[in-house]
């Protein structure tokens, strides 16, 4: 049997390429190359793993997997070896011509292969003649077909052709008329690694192969590849047929194929269409992250399916149960990601230290932890290394903005890196922000610099208390409207400092009592309850109407919430007052 190997190029990702004699496999992500001949490497023994309770399409619990020998395995790769993922499918295909291979693929999609991530039409290379042959493939068909079914044929070579006869500029015959009609084109310099780029996106990460029979005309005098007793009719394509049809004749087909199939006996003296077998191999490449992570990890173990991007990182919370298997799940994240995922971290504690900082460990890809990251249209600078960013709370915060105003004043007194403060400086009138860590202020004045709105910030570094307790005494105090307090852990606990903050100002005098937005935990069967009699407490005020909202589930009967009111008069001017330390 003699094998005719096609390329399928679905998406940007790497690639396995068949050759005549070999097998060359290009891993763009581990760097090295490996060849192995085709015979020797494969075995002749597969092991077939056949379901047919799986569901249709590619599963990796289907299909054969080739026994590669010890030596080719990954010995860079000490994690996993790749090749265990490769699967070959065999399937059947329609050899159509290369003119009515889209018509064909919309009249037949519904019995088409259709499996995500493959393409329906799969390209012949072998049938892509260059045009300085033609003469000669001529000659050996023009015995049995007519001038007019050979150009029809042709049609693919001499649009080939015809693009050889003209540039960008013009037809290459008229040079004068083309330097007229079109300006010169100017030289862009080309930048190192773009061709590289380049070529990566065009690798294959799935080949097919048809199973063809061996011609014992010319056999071993011109090669493998040579198919002695065909003759040459023009560029073809594989359109890849549903898999349940591999194993049945023609007459148990679809009525639809069996209608294009008499059509085309019908109108041509020589059948252009050709019933053939392909073997399908896909690589690891091909396959998604879930279905990698699935075959990997031990069997009954939870498969983590989700994580937190922030940049260019990968911020995974693993449980117990997954930090023998960690670094094998960074890499099958780090590899399905790429290129907008360099590196891969897991959280190793709880957040215990007033800075809201997290102890990560970096588990795959670069060593850096200063990310850039876009949120609202705008760009902050974050080192997770030293400050506190999270990238699921994008909605509340967007949320939070949506009830703002030009002629508002902010009061954040928990700001990080400026996620609220610098995205409410677009809208509002003036931001204070605070935090008591002093690498998240170094951020927030340089993220407040990039996105040009230092101007309208004023940036603070103290404690909570104090500065709420600075602004309110200050003149400032009367144009504050907005007081944002997102420190979930502790913020209620910071609300007894407004008791009492207008104490030492006459009644008479006019004042703007701010709008309070405290966020906070809860493990409560009640959570909305037991958050209202937290605030309460701190408030020491019992008529306290509350506006109180989740945010989000952040463990197992653990709420994250958000409470909003308006300071009651009562608190502000109340007569007593906690002592500043």
């Amino acid at each position: 049997m003699a094998t005719t190997k096609l390329f399928l190029r679905p998406n940007p990702l790497p690639s396995t390429i068949f050759s005549s004699s070999s097998i060359h496999v290009l891993f763009a992500k581990s760097k090295f190359t490996t060849t192995f001949s085709l015979f020797s490497a494969v075995s002749a023994t597969t092991t077939a793993i056949t379901n047919h309770s799986l569901p249709y399409g590619p599963s990796l619990l289907k299909g054969k997997t080739p026994e590669f020998p010890k030596q080719l395995q990954d010995e860079a790769n000490p994690l996993f070896d790749e090749s265990q993922f490769t699967r070959i499918f065999d399937i059947a295909a329609v050899r159509v011509p290369a003119k009515d291979c889209f018509a064909l693929e919309s009249r037949l999609r519904g019995h088409l292969l259709n499996w995500p991530r493959v393409r329906n039409i799969a390209r012949v290379p072998g049938d892509d003649v260059d045009t300085q042959f033609i003469t000669l493939l001529q000659d050996n068909t023009k015995n049995d077909t007519d001038e007019e079914t050979l150009d029809l044929l042709n049609s693919v070579l001499y649009r080939d052709k015809l693009v050889k006869s003209f540039n960008v500029r013009g037809f290459v015959k008229f040079r004068n008329l083309a330097k007229i009609s079109r300006p010169k084109k100017r030289k862009k310099k080309e930048k190192k690694g773009e061709e590289e780029k380049g070529k990566g996106r065009k690798k294959e990460f799935c080949v097919v192969e048809v199973v063809e029979k061996e011609s014992e005309e010319m056999k071993g005098l011109l090669g493998e590849e040579f198919r002695g007793g065909e003759k040459w009719k023009g560029a073809t394509r594989l359109l890849l047929l549903d898999e349940e049809l591999v194993d049945k004749d023609v007459e148990e087909f679809p009525e639809a194929i069996k209608v294009v199939f008499e059509e085309d006996k019908s109108k041509n003296r020589i059948p252009t269409l050709e019933l053939v077998r392909c073997r399908l191999t896909l690589y690891y490449d091909h396959w998604q992250m879930d279905e990698i992570l699935e075959a990997l990890l031990p069997e009954g173990m939870i498969v983590p399916s989700s994580f937190e991007t922030v940049g260019h990182i990968a911020h995974l919370n693993l449980r117990d149960e997954h930090l023998p298997c960690k670094n094998r799940i960074a890499k099958v994240v780090l590899d399905k990601n790429k290129p907008k995922i360099q590196t891969v971290v897991n959280k190793i504690d709880a957040i215990h230290n007033d800075y809201r900082t997290m102890q990560l460990e970096v588990l795959a890809g670069n060593h850096s932890l200063v990310t850039v990251v876009v949120e609202n249209g705008l760009r902050f600078n974050v080192d997770l290394a030293t400050v506190y960013w999270n990238s699921k709370l994008a909605t509340e915060r967007q949320r939070l903005l949506n009830g703002f105003n030009h002629k508002d004043v902010v009061c954040d007194v928990f700001a990080g890196v400026g996620p609220i403060a610098i995205s409410a400086a677009k809208i509002v009138k003036r931001v204070y922000a605070n935090d008591l860590n002093p690498y998240a202020v170094d951020y927030l004045e340089r993220n407040s610099v990039l996105n040009k709105l230092e101007r309208k910030i004023e940036v603070y570094n103290m404690d909570g208390r104090r500065f709420i307790d600075a602004m309110f005494a200050s003149d400032k105090a009367q144009s504050i409207t907005q007081v944002v307090m997102n420190l979930p852990n502790d913020a209620a606990e910071f609300l007894d400092v407004f008791r009492g903050i207008y104490r030492d100002r006459p009644k008479d005098t006019k004042f703007t009592f701010p709008a309070i937005h405290v966020y906070g935990f809860s493990k409560a069967r009640d959570p909305e309850f037991d958050f209202h009699e937290r605030i309460r407490i701190a408030l020491s005020e019992v008529a306290v109407n509350v506006e109180m909202r989740r945010v989000r589930h952040v463990a197992p009967g653990k709420w994250m919430l958000c409470a909003s009111f308006v300071l009651p008069e009562s608190v502000a001017f109340a007569k007593s007052s906690l002592n500043m330390k």
